[in-house]
């Protein structure tokens, strides 16, 4: 029997990982996600979503190691590229056209870039590559973000902590990402009692957005330390209150994690006081957002992370965490391995494919052993390089890596 959110939580350690069990499936009950077996063929089609910014230098990196990756594991890969974001504006007026969100849909998996850039900062709301995303997130129905943030031994100078606070750090974090305040009604422009202006917006959760993405939180714990911290704001906010009420009651279906709880003010300081407190991290959509760039510093540098968004059924989202970056915008600065990541764990979350999977954490651990840094990750003693050559020298220890069978 297929097991609820076979997740390789580890994801970037390529020894000692336990097997993935491939595509995600709706289960019939709505606050799981469910695991087939890979296709027998091996023959997938990825939507490649550049974007702006440094999105098309790292995608470009990203598809050369998953094209070189494949072709030694015996799988076949077919790429369609799409514009999202303020490419697809400049070219049809929309951040998201529908000829691109249909193509997502039709893939096996869709790897993103990046979005965004000062160009478009002045346009209206619907006119924002930002607006895109939420589309495309919204329109597979990708509702759990998946956000590693693990301090590599190779990086571990590389955090703006204490190497004894950040040694060892090894957190996952599930933020729900299609509701609350992103997409609660309503939401808009108005005028107040006084004549004067104002804006709002509105956190709002139903019961089952809650109970699925605690449900999932709960599965991530279960594979790691077992232990799983609910951030939410409850002192304060009613939908605060609803959250960690779903939170607890989902908790007696999983008597062998311990959940506990924590105010996000806190969880925020709690991050860069003892990080490794944390084990899984559960919170709603704006917390997420946030709470997960702040650890990613930890590790040393935005550019390394990956996530994937992950729903009961249909491909995957997988993107690195960071932004667009439009002032080091083709001048090779951009650091690919957060990509490179993010394509690893579309080849386990998405396709199902461990071992290919394993090959690609391997080689950038690899590459990393190497001493070969991009700007943000250098240090005394260690080569710098530019994306493109940071990307050869991933396929050099991806052609090189031989991993141990599943």
């Amino acid at each position: 029997m297929a097991a609820s959110l076979q997740l390789n939580v580890k994801s970037f350690r390529p020894i000692a990982l336990p097997n993935s069990a491939s595509r995600y499936r709706y289960s019939g009950k709505p606050a799981r996600i469910r695991c087939s077996a890979a296709s027998q063929s091996k023959r997938y089609t990825i939507t490649l979503l550049p974007g702006d910014g440094i999105g098309p230098e790292i995608i470009s990196v990203a598809k050369n190691v998953l094209n070189l990756t494949a072709s030694l594991e015996g799988i076949d890969l077919r790429f369609q590229e799409m514009p999202m974001g303020g490419a697809a504006l400049d070219l049809t007026g929309v951040p998201l056209p529908e000829e691109t969100l249909l193509a997502a849909k039709q893939s096996d998996a869709v790897l993103l870039g990046a979005i965004g850039g000062y160009k478009w900062d002045a346009n209206e709301k619907h006119l924002k590559p930002e607006t895109g995303l939420l589309q495309l997130r919204e329109g597979l129905k990708v509702f759990a973000n998946l956000r590693p943030a693990t301090v590599l031994p190779q990086l571990v100078d590389a955090s703006t902590l204490k190497k004894e606070v950040a040694e060892g750090v090894d957190i996952m974090v599930v933020r729900e990402l299609t509701g609350g305040i992103y997409f609660g009604k309503p939401r808009g422009f108005s005028k107040n009692e006084n004549g004067e202006e104002i804006g709002f917006n509105t956190e709002v959760y139903a019961g089952y957005e809650v109970d699925r993405i605690a449900r999932v939180a709960f599965e991530t714990a279960r594979k790691r330390q077992g232990r799983l911290c609910s951030v939410d704001k409850a002192n304060v906010l009613e939908a605060s209150m609803f959250w960690r009420k779903r939170v607890v009651a989902v908790s007696s279906e999983y008597p062998d994690v311990e959940l506990s709880h924590m105010y996000v003010d806190n969880a925020a300081m709690q991050l860069v006081r003892y990080p490794k407190q944390f084990d899984t991290i559960v919170t709603n959509n704006i917390f997420g957002d946030i709470l997960s760039d702040e650890a990613s510093m930890i590790t040393g540098s935005i550019g390394m992370l990956p996530s994937a968004s992950l729903g009961e059924s249909g491909p995957g989202v997988f993107e690195p965490i960071h932004g667009s970056a439009p002032d080091i915008a083709g001048q090779d600065k951009a650091n690919p391995l957060a990509t490179v990541l993010s394509a690893a764990m579309l080849l386990r979350y998405g396709l199902g494919e461990e071992n290919a999977a394993k090959r690609i954490e391997a080689a950038v651990l690899a590459t990393l052993d190497r001493g070969f840094r991009t700007g943000d990750i250098y240090s005394s003693g260690t080569k710098l390089v530019g994306c493109k050559e940071m990307g050869e020298e991933v396929l050099k220890s991806v052609d090189s890596q031989v991993p141990a069978a599943v």
